[in-house]
């Protein structure tokens, strides 16, 4: 007796009935068979239960839902009768359709029930979420994330024998199921089930000639290759998609894609259960393929050999300037009268040209559509420079470029971008502005520096009031120091855009960043409890899912001890493997710090340099922008220098206390708690130091679209997308605030138009950049220095109940003495 024809039948009805009447029927088939045919069954498929025996029956026997073919129960199971005496129990014929794989994929084919035979094998693990897991983020909450626990026992040695004999007698009368069709649950549907699990004994299984492994040699080639040059996240998931899986190449390390690599690796390496595209499971994948699929292997290992190649970008020099091109344009169009035109900004009375000539001796070069009266014939590799005052407007204004002389040879053409020039006069009546912020001078607010840049000229640069007023005991100065119009300022969250956003603006412009790409492609150890899925837009949107702050600086912190850090590297550390999301991934916009301490840690990956040094050197410096920068006290400033913040430290006039806290009046020191005890002074959130003047040359390379003079720092096309509203909130672009349609009158005033973005920042500094006005407003006020008083909330600042350290008021009472102007 075939070991087959030993198994208990659990309901077999009507057999010998449907005997009968095929022996009754006299209908006469002629048999001719055909090559072209294969089995039914393609497939075998191993599950647990997840519960116990006679659950098991009543769920699979009768139940109405789902079935299995057969069923292995194990000892010590005390709701089975059998004791130590264990039996195979077939559930459904063979021939039948059971109903245990669900909605399942496997190499190309869908819904298993029909092409596959199915084992539930009792075993009953324990999975557990977290309390209240409904609030947790999706990306954590899958079957195989870090937000579910699942502890798995052994399986019983005498299921494993029957499981042995049962699974050879199905292979032997299913030849068409081959090793890599014999499968686990979660291979076919990785995203919803996570059996048999990682004790499942696949190995026994393949030893004994059921199922696939691989070889320990070729695993240890591929891996040999891959720790050195690991494959693209995006071959992975094509690897796997060979081999049978049902992911889908994304290029992303997505739910779905972690879900898969844990069922492979539940499959194959169920001692290295990490959900992770490591270089073992890489080696482990691409060594099953070789075995298994070679010939599909070999466009894999094609397309991995293209990918290590380094990306051989032309070297070319940034430009120098809005315009800096080659005429006549290589590729030119068929449409005649699209070649050789171009666009840029300019002012009135303003503007340059500088022509190179590359071989040629004459050319037709015309402005607005009046022609240049250049010296010609050009003379070789000549540099000619030349006013367009005459020739320039406000705004848009148009080159063409036209005969080039002779034949072949080419002229380069550069325009600068345009320079801000200060207005010897003003027509403009700031007088409603100026009294409003000195009425409040007047009456106990510290003091602020107003600087407004209008169609390229500095149209207003005030100071008022006093940059200190309080002693470090928090006593009235004798003599208080007045406020500077080069009074240098701690700007707070402003240094969200005009350090980290310039930065990432400028790297994305030179092609070294994809803001749409996981985190973890620039910071390998992003990883774990859903970080994978977030990507550097998500940081830049505040939709990442982390709380607006964190403590670092503090032992009590929310987070506990644990997260206490005074320390860069130690900080860095918590923010890449450690902090927790507070909600899941887009569920909303929350404003958040950590957001841009992230960001600040990818421009440092990115460049290799340190934040402060990277901006301060590639941006700054290269603009002359010599009085902005961090840590200034460091690089030769002195406290006199500088508006003062918090009167007695961070200690909010004794409040608050935590070690090494400072307790004396802040000048030249960056306020943040964040920015000052746990990263050194460098962050990518605050830490930065500047002055109008400044500011005012960085607000006008918005206003550039993307340069000043001969210095572009990012492209117009990579201004447009950090720019844009996002999709969720038409106040929020990739960092920038946005106007929006009013939505933040607050910040912008009322009258702003829907294009201007800017920020603010916690001491008291503003920005608003409005093309549409080709309008900046920089508002820098020392609103923090200032006492702290009682109120319903706890306590807060006197200096935040004044309009002028409230922005809108004084935003917009600069644009009505703008609109005024017939």
């Amino acid at each position: 007796m075939s070991f087959f024809q030993g198994i208990a039948r659990v309901s077999w009805v009507g057999l010998a009935a449907l005997a009968g009447l095929a022996g009754c029927a006299s209908f006469s088939v002629q048999q001719m068979p055909s090559n072209s045919y294969n089995h039914r069954v393609q497939f075998l498929v191993m599950h647990f239960t997840a519960i116990d025996y006679q659950a098991s029956v009543d769920a699979l026997v009768t139940g109405k839902y789902v079935s299995s073919h057969y069923l292995i129960p194990e000892r010590f199971d005390d709701s089975y009768p059998g004791g130590d005496d264990l039996q195979v129990y077939q559930l459904v014929d063979e021939h039948d359709r059971a109903w245990h794989a669900g909605s399942s994929y496997w190499q190309g084919r869908q819904d298993l029930n029909d092409q596959s035979i199915g084992i539930e094998i009792v075993n009953v693990p324990r999975c557990e979420r977290p309390m209240g897991h409904h609030f947790m983020d999706p990306e954590q909450s899958t079957e195989h994330g870090d937000g579910r626990l699942c502890i798995f026992p052994d399986y019983d040695p005498k299921q494993i024998e029957l499981l042995v004999k049962l699974s050879k007698d199905i292979l032997a009368r299913n030849p068409d199921i081959g090793p890599t069709q014999v499968i686990g649950h979660s291979d076919i549907t990785p995203s919803r089930k996570n059996d048999p699990g990682p004790r499942f004994p696949w190995y026994q299984l393949y030893k004994e000639g059921i199922g696939a492994w691989y070889d320990n040699d070729t695993v240890n080639k591929y891996w040999q290759q891959f720790s050195q040059s690991p494959p693209s996240l995006g071959l992975v998931q094509a690897a796997l998609r060979t081999y049978g899986y049902g992911v889908l190449e994304t290029g992303q390390m997505d739910a779905q894609t972690l879900d898969t690599l844990s069922a492979f690796q539940m499959h194959f390496l169920p001692w290295h259960v990490s959900g992770q595209a490591s270089d073992k499971t890489a080696a482990t994948l691409f060594a099953l393929l070789e075995k298994y699929f070679p010939v599909r292997l070999e466009k894999l290992m094609q397309r991995y050999a293209k990918e290590q190649l380094p990306d051989v970008a032309p070297v070319t020099l940034p430009p120098l300037g809005q315009i800096d091109e080659v005429f006549p344009q290589h590729n030119p169009s068929e449409r005649q009268y699209v070649n050789d035109r171009r666009i840029f900004k300019a002012y009135a009375g303003q503007g340059e040209i500088i022509i190179d000539s590359h071989n040629a001796q004459s050319a037709d070069i015309m402005i607005n559509g009046q022609k240049l009266n250049i010296q010609q014939p050009f003379k070789a590799n000549q540099q000619y420079r030349y006013s367009l005052a005459k020739r320039t407007k406000n705004g848009t204004n148009v080159l063409q470029v036209a005969n080039v002389r002779p034949l072949g040879a080419e002229i380069r053409v550069t325009i600068p971008y345009p320079t801000l020039t200060e207005a010897k006069t003003s027509s403009y009546n700031f007088k409603a502005v100026d009294k409003l912020i000195g009425d409040d001078i007047a009456q106990g607010f510290p003091g602020a520096v107003l600087m407004v840049v209008k169609d390229g000229r500095i149209i207003k640069q005030t100071a008022y009031g006093n940059q200190r007023v309080y002693a470090d005991d928090g006593s009235l100065l004798p003599s208080p120091q007045p406020m500077q119009v080069d009074t240098l300022f701690d700007m707070a969250s402003n240094t969200k855009m005009y350090a980290t956003n310039y930065a990432l603006m400028k790297l994305a412009s030179q092609g070294k960043l994809d803001f749409s790409q996981p985190i973890s492609r620039y910071i390998p150890e992003y990883r774990g409890a859903g970080r994978e899925a977030r990507t550097v837009k998500d940081l830049l949107t505040h939709t990442a899912g982390y709380a607006s702050s964190i403590h670092f600086y503090e032992p009590d912190n929310a987070l506990g001890e644990r997260f206490f850090s005074q320390n860069k590297a130690k900080t860095e550390r918590l923010l890449l493997t450690q902090v927790p999301f507070e909600t899941g991934r887009h569920l909303r916009s929350l404003y958040s710090d950590t957001d841009y301490m992230l960001l600040g840690i990818l421009v440092e990956r990115l460049t290799g340099m340190q934040l402060d040094s990277y901006v301060e050197n590639q941006i700054y410096q290269p603009l002359g922008l010599h009085h902005t920068m961090f840590n200034p006290l460091h690089k030769g400033f002195v406290k006199g220098q500088f508006a003062a913040t918090e009167i007695q430290g961070n200690s909010r006039g004794g409040r608050v206390d935590f070690d090494n806290i400072r307790t004396y009046t802040l000048q030249g020191e960056v306020h943040d708690e964040k920015a000052f005890y746990s990263m050194g002074g460098v962050s990518g959130h605050a830490g930065l130091f500047s002055r109008a003047e400044d500011m005012a040359v960085l607000t006008q390379i918005l206003l550039n679209r993307g340069g000043y003079g001969q210095q572009q720092i990012f492209s117009a096309t990579v201004l447009d997308q950090f720019a844009k509203a996002s999709d969720k909130d038409i106040t929020q672009g990739l960092g920038w605030r946005r106007a929006g349609n009013g939505e933040r009158a607050w910040h912008f005033g009322p009258y702003a138009s829907p294009q201007a973005i800017g920020h603010t920042g916690w001491t008291g500094t503003v920005t608003v950049v409005d093309p549409a006005y080709d309008l900046a407003i920089i508002l820098l006020t020392n609103r923090k220095h200032s006492p702290v008083t009682d109120n319903e909330q706890g306590y807060g600042f006197a200096g935040d109940e004044y309009e002028t350290g409230r922005y809108g008021s004084v935003v917009s009472l600069v644009y009505e003495a703008i609109l005024a102007k017939p």
